[in-house]
């Protein structure tokens, strides 16, 4: 009997020794990736970043354009043409006729108003800076949702490790509880308890390697499917970095955030699109050159063209843009207030959950792994039952798992603050 209590202590000592660390999953993985190679097929594979690109395309199509200058028109017409003379010699009379070929070529030149050829160049110039500073802001976002999904099945792996690793321990301690039973040893209720304890480890097993699949095909939809359905990602959780000032996190958001800098673009593209509105009131003047060869007469004219704007000078097109600059401006101040209110909320949660990683490091996981050790003494002395021994298994899994949680939280809340302050920390 002595022996066989030996046996269990050191099957459970042994498998908790091994608690902390990460075990591969039994799915077959064709390989593991860490947090930046997963972030660099991101930002090559995913479809947003691909509409950033083109956006900037289309933009600078625009600003061709708005540096091109005006075709000219060329009009032409032709035809032979008869001269006819009557000619009168005695009492008789004669008809004269001449022909000739006749012709016409009239050349036309708009001529853009200086101002409004400006205004235009740099509407279109702040159009592609605005795309550019897109793209900014597309690597950024694409680069926090894929960290979060990275520490999500980061975590996910290490629950799901921690739950084989439970299993493992009580169907241990089961086959020797029915081995005592099966003595005399042990009471028949003991068996089923140990039964109840591993048909619960096993579908909590189940339901840690469901999440990970869930958390894996998430993280390979942000690279586009470059991943493929089966791998394994590896890497630790993040610390709290060093001199986190609120002050600081805020000036940098202020000055150095891609979305604010989008918006600071717009709003500035939005004046030059009301400048270009008002002087496009001004007519474009077409300047008119013409050749005209006709029967007995031969011309060379020139003339200008000129719209007069009479009825009606843009007022429509004038009280939109200063609509749309409004709304600019009302978009970059709001931008402004969601991104300052949440740099401080993911402050705050990444100093709380900081103090909440301290206390466990601090002494939390000690007393636990000690409280094990004291069951397993007490259990080999006879003084405790073997069940005991497995509530205290399951609470030191709970503070591992609370602790991974911790880290994670700690990670995701990095993550997001990056994202708020528009860079890494």
């Amino acid at each position: 009997m002595l022996m066989r209590a030996v046996l269990v202590v050191m099957v459970i000592w042994g498998i908790s020794l091994g608690g902390g660390q990460a075990m591969a999953s039994t799915e077959p993985a064709s390989q593991f990736y860490s947090l930046d190679m997963i972030v660099d097929l991101a930002l090559a594979k995913n479809p947003l970043v691909s509409l950033a690109e083109g956006s900037i395309e289309q933009q600078k199509g625009q600003q061709t354009a708005a540096g091109a200058y005006p075709n000219p028109t060329v009009v032409g017409g032709g035809g032979h043409g008869m001269l006819r003379d009557t000619n009168r010699a005695g009492s008789g009379a004669s008809l004269d006729r001449q022909s000739l070929t006749e012709y016409n070529v009239v050349v036309g030149q708009p001529v853009e108003w200086p101002a409004l050829r400006a205004a235009r160049q740099r509407v279109a110039d702040l159009g592609l800076a605005t795309a550019s500073v897109g793209m900014l802001e597309t690597r950024l976002n694409l680069t926090s949702q894929v960290k979060v999904a990275f520490y999500d099945l980061l975590l996910a792996q290490q629950d799901a490790n921690l739950a084989r690793q439970n299993l493992e321990t009580v169907e241990g301690v089961a086959r020797i509880v029915r081995a005592r039973v099966k003595s005399g040893e042990a009471p028949q209720f003991e068996s089923i308890k140990a039964e109840v304890e591993v048909l619960k480890a096993r579908q909590q097993l189940a339901r840690a390697d469901n999440l990970v699949r869930i958390n894996r095909v998430a993280v390979d939809t942000l690279t586009g499917g470059a991943l493929g359905p089966s791998y394994l990602v590896h890497g630790e959780f993040r610390v709290l970095p060093r001199d986190l000032q609120i002050e600081w996190l805020m000036t940098r958001m202020m000055d150095q955030h891609p979305t604010v800098q989008r918006l600071l673009k717009s709003v500035e593209q939005s004046d030059w699109k009301i400048e270009f509105e008002r002087q496009a009131r001004v007519p474009t003047v077409t300047v008119n050159g013409s050749y005209w060869r006709e029967m007995g007469r031969e011309a060379f004219q020139g003339g200008l063209s000129i719209p007069m704007p009479l009825w009606y000078r843009r007022q429509g097109e004038i009280a939109a843009s200063l609509g749309a600059k409004r709304r600019d401006e009302a978009e970059l101040l709001r931008t402004r207030n969601e991104l300052g209110r949440a740099v401080y909320q993911h402050y705050q949660d990444v100093r709380t959950t900081a103090e909440l990683i301290d206390v466990f490091d601090k002494g939390l996981l000690k007393q636990a792994q000690e409280a094990l050790r004291l069951a397993q003494f007490s259990f080999q002395q006879g003084a405790s039952s073997l069940l005991e021994v497995l509530d205290a298994q399951r609470v030191q899994r709970q503070i591992l798992l609370d602790y991974a949680l911790a880290r994670h939280d700690l990670s995701v809340s990095l993550a997001r603050l990056e994202q708020a302050v528009g860079g890494v920390l």
